[in-house]
C-alpha cells in the first residue's frame, strides 16, 4: 500500500515538474515552509515585533474620535467625533508647527535627497579601486555617529568661540560684516540650515550605498560604445548613468516625498530652545508639548493621525504621478 502512494506521489511530482499540472498555491506554500522552515523561522521574530510595536497601536487611533482620561479605558469614554480636530485646526500653534514640518521637509527634498546621488556619481567616477574606498569609508563614518553627538557638534561649531564665530569675526575685522559674532542657534532664520547642513553631512555618504550598488549593475558595453561614439564624460553620465538609476531614484523620491512631514524628531527637540521655537516647531514637537505637557492624549493622537494622513495622500500621489510619467512605481 505504502508503494503504491509513493508511486503516485512520484507520478504526480514528475507531472508537475513537465509543467503538465500544476501545484495548488496552498501546496506550494507547504512544501516551501517544509523545505525552509529555518528561515521562516528567523522570519518570526521581526514579523512580531512589527506587529506589536507597528500594527497594534494602530487601535490607539480610536481614542483621537474618543474623549480619553488618564487612568480610564485605553479605548477613551464616549464618542466626541471631530471635536479635537476642530480643535487643533483652530489653533495658531498647530498651524506653525505645519508649516515648519512642511519648510523643512520641502528643503530636505530639494537639498538632501540629490547629496547622495551626486556624491555616488562622483564615487563612481574615482578610477583606483584604493582612493574610491578611502572616500568611501570617510563619508560612511558620519552616520554612525548618535544625534545627541551631532548635535553636540554643532553646538561646538557654532559656540562663540566656536569655528563658525572664528570665520564671522575674520570677516568682521576685514569689514565684510557688521558684527564680530553671531548666535546661530538662538536665532530662528539659522536653524533650518543648521538643520539641513548637519542631516545632508551625516546621512549623505551612508545613502550612497544604495546608488552605488545600482551604478555596479550597468553594463559596462555601454560605456565603451557610447566612447567609440565620441560621448564625453557628461554625456556618458546623462545618456547612461542617470538613466541606469533611475528606478532607484523614484523608488526612493516616492518614500521621500511620503515622510516629507516626518522630519527627523530627535535632533531637533535637542537643538530646540524658546529663541528658536518660531522655526524649530514641528508637528512632531507639538504633538509631544500636547501629550506630555498638558495630558491632551485625545488631541495629540488626531494630530498625529492627521499627518499620517497627510503622508499616505502624499506617497499614493506621488506613486500615481510617476507611473504616468516615467512608468515606474511602488505598486
Amino acid at each position: 500500500m505504502n508503494a503504491k502512494k509513493q508511486a503516485k506521489a512520484d507520478y504526480k511530482l514528475a507531472l508537475v515538474e513537465a509543467g503538465i499540472e500544476k501545484q495548488s498555491f496552498g501546496t506550494k506554500v507547504a512544501k516551501d515552509f517544509k523545505r525552509n522552515w529555518q528561515l521562516y523561522l528567523l522570519m518570526l521574530i521581526p514579523l512580531v515585533y512589527i506587529f506589536i510595536f507597528r500594527y497594534l497601536p494602530i487601535a490607539g487611533n480610536v481614542i483621537a474620535f474618543r474623549r480619553f482620561r488618564p487612568g480610564s479605558s485605553i479605548y477613551g469614554e464616549y464618542w466626541v467625533g471631530l471635536r479635537f480636530f476642530r480643535g487643533f485646526i483652530s489653533d495658531q500653534n498647530f498651524w506653525r508647527s505645519f508649516r515648519n514640518s512642511l519648510t523643512i521637509g520641502v528643503q530636505s527634498l530639494v537639498f538632501a535627497f540629490p547629496a547622495p546621488i551626486i556624491l555616488a556619481l562622483l564615487i563612481n567616477e574615482i578610477s583606483r579601486s584604493r582612493i574610491k574606498k578611502i572616500v568611501q569609508t570617510i563619508s560612511y563614518m558620519p552616520h554612525f555617529l548618535a544625534i545627541p553627538v551631532l548635535v553636540g557638534i554643532i553646538f561646538n561649531l557654532t559656540s562663540s568661540t566656536g569655528l563658525f564665530n572664528q570665520i564671522v569675526y575674520f570677516m568682521y575685522n576685514r569689514g565684510w560684516t557688521d558684527q564680530p559674532s553671531i548666535v546661530f542657534m538662538n536665532q530662528p532664520e539659522w536653524f533650518r540650515p543648521l538643520f539641513i547642513g548637519s542631516r545632508i553631512w551625516q546621512s549623505a555618504g551612508f545613502g550612497t550605498i544604495i546608488y552605488l550598488a545600482s551604478l555596479s549593475g550597468i553594463d559596462p558595453t555601454l560605456y565603451e560604445a557610447a566612447k567609440v561614439d565620441g560621448a564625453n564624460r557628461w554625456k556618458q553620465t546623462l545618456h547612461i548613468t542617470l538613466p541606469g538609476i533611475k528606478g532607484t531614484i523614484v523608488t526612493l523620491l516616492i518614500l521621500s516625498i511620503g515622510g516629507v512631514l516626518a522630519v527627523n524628531f530627535e535632533q531637533i527637540q535637542i537643538m530646540q530652545n524658546n529663541l528658536n521655537m518660531p522655526a524649530s516647531d514641528v508637528i512632531a514637537t507639538y504633538v509631544l508639548r500636547l501629550g506630555l505637557d498638558h495630558a491632551q492624549f485625545s488631541l495629540a493622537t488626531a494630530v498625529g493621525l492627521f499627518e499620517s494622513l497627510i503622508g499616505i495622500t502624499l506617497i499614493t500621489s506621488a506613486n500615481f504621478v510617476s507611473k504616468k510619467l516615467t512608468e515606474r512605481s511602488l505598486w
